[in-house]
């Protein structure tokens, strides 16, 4: 049995991946372990015997979900709003999980985080938190990581899941492509930012349009200008 990790940026098409994920049927799945005990200075985990165990530290977390690995392939996704400096500090307790990016065209990320979150600081855009993970885990694994381009996926899911599946040793199942609309526990916290995937059946191309958007807004273009070269030394790696 096996870990696999899904680093995120914020509004990357990451939830509905985690929910594909959960479609399967065939995974522990846990939602954003990480960013939850960032902001709510605990997370609670499924544990071994069906219930939950409440985990305070990073290092708590990590060796949870090894062991959680142990009996059943894991996959948990976070977002990379924050750094995340214990995984840098601790690189042998995540040598051992598959680490896996998801990376979306930053002008159409930073729109959407904004019409989210309109106090959004440039860190919090997370491409650069995302390029440094992506070095260390590539040092850690000895090879390169997975990056999947949502662009990509939300135009061809099968053909980008069936990829994924092959690289991180899954079987890949079709039918887990589409789902039924569902307001999940998992996002409880966070249910606001989740809304899309509550609603969703599958994956689809957003039809939005936003406001405020890096061609019409100078803060935001600023921030994209500073994570645009992290993404696209990410996004050479797609699958």
């Amino acid at each position: 049995m096996t870990v696999i990790a899904m680093w995120a940026h914020p509004r990357a098409a990451s939830t509905a991946f985690l929910r594909m994920m959960i479609a399967r049927g065939d995974v522990t799945v846990v939602h954003e372990p990480l960013v939850t005990l960032t902001d709510w200075q605990e997370t609670a985990l499924p544990d071994r015997d069906g219930g939950t165990a409440v985990c305070r530290t990073p290092g708590q977390i990590m060796a949870h979900l090894v062991d959680l690995g142990r009996d059943r392939t894991v996959f948990f996704k976070d977002t990379m709003e924050y750094r995340y400096q214990y995984l840098h500090d601790h690189p042998d307790e995540i040598a051992g999980i598959e680490h896996t990016f998801i990376v979306r065209d930053p002008a159409k990320a930073i729109s959407s985080h904004f019409a989210m979150k309109p106090t959004m600081s440039c860190s919090d855009v997370g491409y650069e938190h995302q390029w440094h993970l992506f070095e260390l885990a590539r040092t850690v694994m000895g090879r390169e990581p997975v990056v999947v381009d949502a662009d990509r996926l939300l135009q061809e899911p099968a053909a980008v899941v069936a990829a994924y599946c092959a690289a991180v040793g899954l079987p890949f199942r079709p039918e887990a492509l589409t789902w039924e609309p569902q307001d999940r526990a998992e996002w409880q916290r966070t249910r606001q930012w989740h809304v899309d995937a509550s609603n969703s059946s599958g994956f689809t191309v957003p039809a939005k349009q936003y406001r405020a958007t890096v061609a019409n807004h100078d803060l935001l273009r600023s921030y994209y200008d500073h994570h645009l070269p992290f993404y696209e030394r990410l996004v050479e790696h797609a699958l």
